[in-house]
Protein backbone atom coordinates (compact mmCIF):
# COMPACT_ATOMS: atom_id res chain seq x y z
CA UNK A 1 0.00 0.00 0.00
CA UNK A 2 1.43 3.38 -1.03
CA UNK A 3 2.17 5.77 1.87
CA UNK A 4 0.12 8.95 1.97
CA UNK A 5 2.06 11.97 0.79
CA UNK A 6 2.85 14.82 3.17
CA UNK A 7 0.77 17.97 2.72
CA UNK A 8 3.87 20.15 2.44
CA UNK A 9 2.07 23.50 2.19
CA UNK A 10 0.59 22.91 5.66
CA UNK A 11 4.08 22.79 7.23
CA UNK A 12 5.80 25.64 9.07
CA UNK A 13 9.53 26.26 8.49
CA UNK A 14 10.59 24.25 11.55
CA UNK A 15 8.47 21.33 10.36
CA UNK A 16 10.04 21.60 6.92
CA UNK A 17 13.45 21.42 8.57
CA UNK A 18 12.50 18.14 10.23
CA UNK A 19 11.20 16.80 6.90
CA UNK A 20 14.44 17.73 5.15
CA UNK A 21 16.59 16.21 7.88
CA UNK A 22 14.78 12.93 7.36
CA UNK A 23 15.73 13.14 3.68
CA UNK A 24 19.37 13.82 4.49
CA UNK A 25 19.07 17.38 3.18
CA UNK A 26 20.38 20.59 4.82
CA UNK A 27 17.89 22.44 7.01
CA UNK A 28 18.54 25.81 5.38
CA UNK A 29 16.56 24.64 2.35
CA UNK A 30 13.41 24.90 4.50
CA UNK A 31 13.35 28.69 4.28
CA UNK A 32 13.63 28.54 0.47
CA UNK A 33 10.85 25.98 0.19
CA UNK A 34 8.56 27.89 2.58
CA UNK A 35 9.07 31.05 0.52
CA UNK A 36 8.09 29.25 -2.68
CA UNK A 37 5.01 27.69 -1.07
CA UNK A 38 3.92 31.11 0.21
CA UNK A 39 3.95 32.37 -3.38
CA UNK A 40 1.50 29.72 -4.54
CA UNK A 41 3.74 27.71 -6.88
CA UNK A 42 1.99 24.86 -8.66
CA UNK A 43 4.84 22.35 -8.78
CA UNK A 44 8.19 21.55 -7.23
CA UNK A 45 9.75 22.13 -10.65
CA UNK A 46 9.13 25.87 -10.19
CA UNK A 47 11.47 25.94 -7.17
CA UNK A 48 14.43 26.76 -9.35
CA UNK A 49 16.93 27.52 -6.57
CA UNK A 50 16.65 23.93 -5.27
CA UNK A 51 18.78 21.09 -6.65
CA UNK A 52 16.98 18.81 -9.08
CA UNK A 53 17.62 15.84 -6.80
CA UNK A 54 15.79 17.56 -3.93
CA UNK A 55 12.88 18.58 -6.13
CA UNK A 56 12.53 14.94 -7.19
CA UNK A 57 12.56 13.77 -3.56
CA UNK A 58 9.89 16.30 -2.66
CA UNK A 59 7.69 15.31 -5.60
CA UNK A 60 7.96 11.65 -4.61
CA UNK A 61 7.00 12.12 -0.95
CA UNK A 62 4.98 15.35 -0.74
CA UNK A 63 1.66 16.56 -2.13
CA UNK A 64 1.53 20.06 -3.60
CA UNK A 65 -2.08 20.65 -4.53
CA UNK A 66 -3.48 23.84 -6.02
CA UNK A 67 -7.17 24.75 -6.32
CA UNK A 68 -8.93 24.81 -9.67
CA UNK A 69 -10.92 27.95 -10.46
CA UNK A 70 -14.42 26.69 -11.23
CA UNK A 71 -16.21 30.02 -11.29
CA UNK A 72 -15.30 33.69 -11.00
CA UNK A 73 -17.90 36.40 -10.55
CA UNK A 74 -17.17 40.14 -10.52
CA UNK A 75 -19.65 42.57 -9.06
CA UNK A 76 -20.75 45.32 -11.41
CA UNK A 77 -21.74 47.34 -8.34
CA UNK A 78 -18.55 47.48 -6.30
CA UNK A 79 -15.85 45.38 -8.02
CA UNK A 80 -15.81 42.66 -5.36
CA UNK A 81 -15.08 39.16 -6.66
CA UNK A 82 -16.29 35.72 -5.67
CA UNK A 83 -14.30 32.62 -6.53
CA UNK A 84 -15.46 29.02 -6.45
CA UNK A 85 -12.44 26.76 -5.99
CA UNK A 86 -12.38 23.08 -6.88
CA UNK A 87 -10.42 21.04 -4.35
CA UNK A 88 -8.32 17.92 -4.91
CA UNK A 89 -11.07 15.57 -3.67
CA UNK A 90 -13.79 17.03 -5.89
CA UNK A 91 -15.36 19.30 -3.27
CA UNK A 92 -15.68 23.04 -3.80
CA UNK A 93 -15.41 26.09 -1.58
CA UNK A 94 -15.91 29.85 -1.93
CA UNK A 95 -13.73 32.89 -1.30
CA UNK A 96 -14.67 36.57 -1.64
CA UNK A 97 -12.17 39.31 -2.53
CA UNK A 98 -13.18 42.86 -1.55
CA UNK A 99 -11.50 46.18 -2.26
CA UNK A 100 -11.60 48.88 0.42
CA UNK A 101 -9.86 52.21 0.80
CA UNK A 102 -7.55 50.74 3.43
CA UNK A 103 -6.58 47.68 1.35
CA UNK A 104 -7.84 44.43 -0.08
CA UNK A 105 -9.67 41.94 2.11
CA UNK A 106 -10.26 38.27 1.42
CA UNK A 107 -13.08 36.37 3.13
CA UNK A 108 -11.88 32.81 3.70
CA UNK A 109 -13.93 29.63 4.12
CA UNK A 110 -12.76 27.17 6.78
CA UNK A 111 -14.95 24.14 6.06
CA UNK A 112 -16.78 22.51 3.17
CA UNK A 113 -20.33 23.07 4.37
CA UNK A 114 -21.24 23.83 7.98
CA UNK A 115 -23.08 22.02 10.76
CA UNK A 116 -24.16 25.07 12.77
CA UNK A 117 -27.52 25.21 10.94
CA UNK A 118 -28.15 28.98 10.99
CA UNK A 119 -31.60 29.51 9.50
CA UNK A 120 -30.63 32.39 7.18
CA UNK A 121 -27.36 30.97 5.83
CA UNK A 122 -26.77 29.02 2.61
CA UNK A 123 -23.59 27.41 4.00
CA UNK A 124 -25.55 25.19 6.38
CA UNK A 125 -27.74 23.67 3.65
CA UNK A 126 -26.41 20.14 3.27
CA UNK A 127 -24.55 20.37 6.60
CA UNK A 128 -20.83 19.74 7.06
CA UNK A 129 -18.89 17.73 4.48
CA UNK A 130 -15.37 18.09 5.91
CA UNK A 131 -12.84 20.48 7.41
CA UNK A 132 -10.44 22.40 5.20
CA UNK A 133 -6.72 21.81 5.71
CA UNK A 134 -4.34 24.67 6.58
CA UNK A 135 -2.94 24.57 3.05
CA UNK A 136 -6.40 24.81 1.46
CA UNK A 137 -7.19 27.91 3.50
CA UNK A 138 -3.81 29.41 2.62
CA UNK A 139 -4.53 28.72 -1.06
CA UNK A 140 -7.72 30.79 -0.80
CA UNK A 141 -5.55 33.79 0.04
CA UNK A 142 -2.76 33.08 -2.44
CA UNK A 143 -4.88 32.26 -5.46
CA UNK A 144 -7.47 34.95 -4.81
CA UNK A 145 -4.60 37.43 -4.94
CA UNK A 146 -3.48 36.03 -8.27
CA UNK A 147 -6.96 36.04 -9.81
CA UNK A 148 -7.85 39.49 -8.49
CA UNK A 149 -4.50 41.01 -9.39
CA UNK A 150 -4.04 42.71 -6.03
CA UNK A 151 -2.22 41.91 -2.80
CA UNK A 152 -4.33 40.95 0.20
CA UNK A 153 -3.71 43.04 3.31
CA UNK A 154 -6.59 41.78 5.48
CA UNK A 155 -8.11 38.35 6.08
CA UNK A 156 -11.51 37.60 7.57
CA UNK A 157 -12.50 34.04 8.45
CA UNK A 158 -16.19 34.58 7.75
CA UNK A 159 -16.80 32.36 4.74
CA UNK A 160 -18.31 28.89 4.66
CA UNK A 161 -17.93 27.02 7.94
CA UNK A 162 -17.42 27.69 11.65
CA UNK A 163 -13.70 28.41 12.24
CA UNK A 164 -13.68 27.22 15.85
CA UNK A 165 -15.25 23.92 14.77
CA UNK A 166 -12.03 23.35 12.80
CA UNK A 167 -9.82 24.78 15.53
CA UNK A 168 -6.49 23.01 15.00
CA UNK A 169 -6.39 23.49 11.23
CA UNK A 170 -7.48 27.13 11.54
CA UNK A 171 -4.82 27.78 14.17
CA UNK A 172 -2.19 26.32 11.85
CA UNK A 173 -3.46 28.42 8.94
CA UNK A 174 -3.14 31.56 11.07
CA UNK A 175 0.49 30.68 11.79
CA UNK A 176 1.17 30.09 8.10
CA UNK A 177 -0.49 33.22 6.71
CA UNK A 178 1.06 35.50 9.35
CA UNK A 179 4.57 34.01 9.28
CA UNK A 180 7.17 36.74 8.58
CA UNK A 181 8.97 34.50 6.08
CA UNK A 182 5.71 33.75 4.25
CA UNK A 183 2.70 35.96 3.46
CA UNK A 184 3.36 38.00 6.61
CA UNK A 185 -0.20 39.28 7.12
CA UNK A 186 -0.19 40.65 10.66
CA UNK A 187 -2.62 39.26 13.22
CA UNK A 188 -4.12 42.71 13.75
CA UNK A 189 -5.24 42.50 10.12
CA UNK A 190 -7.05 39.19 10.68
CA UNK A 191 -10.59 38.73 11.99
CA UNK A 192 -12.05 35.39 13.05
CA UNK A 193 -15.83 35.05 13.14
CA UNK A 194 -17.59 32.48 15.32
CA UNK A 195 -21.20 31.75 16.21
CA UNK A 196 -20.04 31.30 19.81
CA UNK A 197 -18.40 27.93 20.57
CA UNK A 198 -17.49 29.23 24.00
CA UNK A 199 -15.31 26.30 25.10
CA UNK A 200 -12.88 27.26 22.33
CA UNK A 201 -12.65 30.94 23.39
CA UNK A 202 -10.30 30.19 26.28
CA UNK A 203 -8.15 27.96 24.09
CA UNK A 204 -7.88 30.71 21.50
CA UNK A 205 -7.18 33.32 24.17
CA UNK A 206 -4.37 31.16 25.51
CA UNK A 207 -2.46 31.72 22.27
CA UNK A 208 -2.50 35.49 22.92
CA UNK A 209 -3.10 36.22 19.27
CA UNK A 210 -3.70 39.84 18.35
CA UNK A 211 -6.50 39.06 15.89
CA UNK A 212 -10.04 40.41 16.19
CA UNK A 213 -12.59 37.94 17.51
CA UNK A 214 -15.97 38.60 15.88
CA UNK A 215 -18.98 36.89 17.41
CA UNK A 216 -21.97 36.29 15.15
CA UNK A 217 -24.68 37.28 17.61
CA UNK A 218 -27.57 38.24 15.29
CA UNK A 219 -30.01 38.58 18.21
CA UNK A 220 -29.74 40.01 21.74
CA UNK A 221 -32.18 37.54 23.36
CA UNK A 222 -32.45 33.77 23.46
CA UNK A 223 -35.96 33.62 21.99
CA UNK A 224 -34.94 35.35 18.76
CA UNK A 225 -31.50 33.76 18.56
CA UNK A 226 -32.96 30.26 19.06
CA UNK A 227 -35.11 30.88 16.00
CA UNK A 228 -32.15 31.95 13.88
CA UNK A 229 -29.28 29.90 15.28
CA UNK A 230 -29.78 26.36 16.66
CA UNK A 231 -26.35 26.64 18.33
CA UNK A 232 -27.93 29.08 20.79
CA UNK A 233 -29.69 26.20 22.52
CA UNK A 234 -26.25 25.07 23.71
CA UNK A 235 -24.51 28.44 23.91
CA UNK A 236 -27.09 31.03 24.99
CA UNK A 237 -26.69 34.78 24.56
CA UNK A 238 -25.59 35.47 28.14
CA UNK A 239 -23.08 32.60 28.11
CA UNK A 240 -21.59 33.85 24.85
CA UNK A 241 -21.27 37.40 26.19
CA UNK A 242 -19.64 36.14 29.43
CA UNK A 243 -17.13 34.24 27.30
CA UNK A 244 -16.45 37.47 25.38
CA UNK A 245 -15.74 39.27 28.66
CA UNK A 246 -13.33 36.54 29.72
CA UNK A 247 -11.62 36.65 26.32
CA UNK A 248 -11.09 40.41 26.62
CA UNK A 249 -9.79 40.07 30.18
CA UNK A 250 -7.22 37.50 29.05
CA UNK A 251 -6.11 39.09 25.77
CA UNK A 252 -6.86 42.80 26.06
CA UNK A 253 -8.54 42.53 22.65
CA UNK A 254 -12.12 43.81 22.52
CA UNK A 255 -14.66 41.63 20.77
CA UNK A 256 -16.77 42.66 17.78
CA UNK A 257 -20.44 41.64 17.63
CA UNK A 258 -21.69 40.79 14.13
CA UNK A 259 -25.39 41.46 13.64
CA UNK A 260 -27.25 40.66 10.41
CA UNK A 261 -30.47 42.67 10.13
CA UNK A 262 -33.41 40.52 8.99
CA UNK A 263 -36.77 42.09 8.21
CA UNK A 264 -39.33 41.57 10.95
CA UNK A 265 -37.16 39.11 12.87
CA UNK A 266 -34.39 40.91 14.74
CA UNK A 267 -34.61 44.53 13.57
CA UNK A 268 -37.20 46.04 15.92
CA UNK A 269 -36.57 48.94 18.32
CA UNK A 270 -36.84 46.45 21.19
CA UNK A 271 -34.00 44.37 19.74
CA UNK A 272 -31.93 47.49 19.20
CA UNK A 273 -32.35 48.74 22.76
CA UNK A 274 -31.49 45.34 24.24
CA UNK A 275 -28.47 44.95 21.98
CA UNK A 276 -27.26 48.44 22.89
CA UNK A 277 -27.39 47.66 26.61
CA UNK A 278 -25.47 44.41 26.25
CA UNK A 279 -22.89 45.78 23.84
CA UNK A 280 -22.25 48.82 26.01
CA UNK A 281 -21.75 46.64 29.11
CA UNK A 282 -19.30 44.47 27.19
CA UNK A 283 -17.54 47.42 25.57
CA UNK A 284 -17.92 45.66 22.23
CA UNK A 285 -18.17 47.14 18.76
CA UNK A 286 -21.40 46.26 16.94
CA UNK A 287 -21.00 45.59 13.24
CA UNK A 288 -24.38 45.77 11.49
CA UNK A 289 -25.05 44.45 8.01
CA UNK A 290 -28.29 43.99 6.08
CA UNK A 291 -28.99 40.41 5.11
CA UNK A 292 -27.92 39.22 1.68
CA UNK A 293 -30.96 37.19 0.62
CA UNK A 294 -30.66 33.44 -0.04
CA UNK A 295 -33.07 31.83 -2.50
CA UNK A 296 -33.55 28.71 -0.35
CA UNK A 297 -34.34 30.75 2.77
CA UNK A 298 -37.51 32.70 3.50
CA UNK A 299 -35.85 35.79 4.96
CA UNK A 300 -35.53 39.33 3.64
CA UNK A 301 -33.11 42.15 4.49
CA UNK A 302 -34.34 44.92 6.77
CA UNK A 303 -35.74 47.98 5.03
CA UNK A 304 -33.28 50.85 4.73
CA UNK A 305 -35.33 53.09 7.03
CA UNK A 306 -35.50 50.34 9.69
CA UNK A 307 -31.76 49.80 9.34
CA UNK A 308 -31.06 53.50 9.91
CA UNK A 309 -33.44 53.58 12.90
CA UNK A 310 -31.75 50.51 14.41
CA UNK A 311 -28.31 52.10 14.08
CA UNK A 312 -29.58 55.39 15.54
CA UNK A 313 -30.99 53.64 18.62
CA UNK A 314 -27.66 51.90 19.21
CA UNK A 315 -25.66 55.10 18.94
CA UNK A 316 -28.11 57.17 21.00
CA UNK A 317 -27.80 54.57 23.76
CA UNK A 318 -24.02 54.92 23.77
CA UNK A 319 -23.13 51.74 21.91
CA UNK A 320 -20.20 51.74 19.48
CA UNK A 321 -21.83 50.68 16.20
CA UNK A 322 -21.28 50.92 12.46
CA UNK A 323 -23.20 49.75 9.41
CA UNK A 324 -21.02 47.64 7.17
CA UNK A 325 -21.25 48.21 3.44
CA UNK A 326 -22.90 45.18 1.84
CA UNK A 327 -20.73 44.06 -1.06
CA UNK A 328 -21.37 41.64 -3.89
CA UNK A 329 -25.15 41.58 -3.87
CA UNK A 330 -25.12 40.73 -7.58
CA UNK A 331 -22.56 37.89 -7.34
CA UNK A 332 -24.12 35.47 -4.81
CA UNK A 333 -21.93 37.01 -2.12
CA UNK A 334 -23.70 35.38 0.83
CA UNK A 335 -21.69 32.46 2.18
CA UNK A 336 -22.45 29.25 0.32
CA UNK A 337 -24.70 30.59 -2.43
CA UNK A 338 -22.36 29.93 -5.35
CA UNK A 339 -21.43 26.47 -4.06
CA UNK A 340 -25.12 25.62 -3.64
CA UNK A 341 -25.87 26.72 -7.20
CA UNK A 342 -23.06 24.54 -8.52
CA UNK A 343 -24.41 21.56 -6.54
CA UNK A 344 -27.93 22.09 -7.91
CA UNK A 345 -26.59 22.24 -11.44
CA UNK A 346 -24.50 19.10 -10.92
Amino acid sequence: MQAEKTDIKSLLPEELEALLSGMGEPKYRAKQIFSWLSKGVGSFGEMTNLPLSLREKLAASCALNTPALLKKQISGQDGSMKFLWGLADGNAVETVFMRYGYGNTVCVSTQVGCRMGCAFCASAIGSLVRNLTPSEMLDEVLFSEKEAGGAVSNVVLMGIGEPLDNFDNVRKFLSLVSHPEGRNIGMRHISLSTCGLTEKFDKLAGDQLQLTLSVSLHAPDDETRNRLMPVNRKYGVDEVLRACEAYFAKTGRRVSLEYTLIKGINDTPRHAALLAAKARKLGAHVNLIRLNGVSERDFQPSAEEDTRAFLRILRDAGANATLRRSLGGDIDASCGQLRRRMMREG
